[in-house]
């Protein structure tokens, strides 16, 4: 088994960044969805789950760690990282409330202008993170801006178990993982509870549940017709109402990844 790919999101619900290698720290892949765009008015996070034009917003770092924003039809901008106890929001992700700094008025209007309605850009510095759902990991695990955990993966081997169902191949980037693994049996990473790559150690917590995300294609931000994956997904993957597909980490220490390191099961 070895770590096939690695995905970062720097921007909640913007395009995804294929990497070679990347560092590890308590909130998961450096700089993953460490950005999320909110509504003005009242803070409440934004997804493509609504918003499909998000999908098409590019996101990367600079040299410096500045935040690169491209979107067709826009001239792209860098944004800075702001300082971590200024310009305070109050911002709203699921049931979590938080209070992080505002990137300014230049990337709130471009944002603006791209979704059509009036948005901010919040940041998330890492004392400012948020605890995990009740009852998973630890008191010391913290995310930043991504549903709920630090990490997902998915095994390439369950894409392609799912593919065959479903008669036509649907991207990973669907699902939008962090991590993904080769060279297993299809789902399983569900018997896993500690793994090892390179030297970090992760444990896992939770399977992720599936939305109306997954059918959005996500190269041009169209949505399936038949609402494939989800569709076939839901014929034998569905439990209690939830459907299920890839397993939510927490990584102990901090370190670095990179594709193509051995995966090793602990327990």
């Amino acid at each position: 088994m070895f770590l096939s790919a690695l995905y970062r999101y720097p921007v909640k619900s913007g395009q995804a960044q294929s990497l070679e290698a990347s560092a590890v720290d308590l909130l998961g892949l450096q700089g993953d969805r460490r950005w999320m765009v909110v509504e003005e008015g009242n803070g409440r996070f934004l997804t493509q789950r609504a918003w499909p034009r998000l999908g098409q917003l590019k996101a990367r770092y600079g040299a410096d760690g500045q935040l690169l924003l491209e979107a067709s039809g826009l001239a792209s901008i860098t944004v800075p990282v702001p300082p971590a106890d200024e310009a305070l929001r109050g911002v709203t992700i699921w049931r979590d409330t938080l209070r992080v700094p505002d990137a300014g008025d230049v990337a709130a209007a471009w944002l603006s202008e791209l979704l059509g309605k009036p948005v901010r850009l919040v940041y998330c510095p890492e004392q400012r993170a948020r605890y995990l759902p009740s009852g998973y990991g630890f008191n010391s695990d913290r995310a930043a801006f991504p549903d709920g955990f630090p990490l997902l993966l998915i095994g390439q081997g369950s894409l392609d178990e799912l593919n065959r169902r479903i008669g036509r191949p649907m991207e990973m980037l669907r699902f939008r993982p962090n991590l993904v693994v080769s060279g297993t049996e299809p789902f399983a990473e569900d018997g896993w509870k500690r793994i090892r790559i390179g030297d970090l150690v992760f444990r896992v917590l939770k399977p992720s549940v599936r939305c109306i995300l997954t059918t959005l294609d996500p190269a041009t931000g169209e949505r399936s017709a038949d609402r494939e994956p989800l569709t076939t997904l839901k014929t034998f993957r569905e439990r209690e109402g939830d459907v299920l597909f890839g397993q939510n980490l927490a990584v102990d220490g901090s370190g670095e990844l990179r594709v193509g390191m051995a995966v090793e099961v602990l327990e």
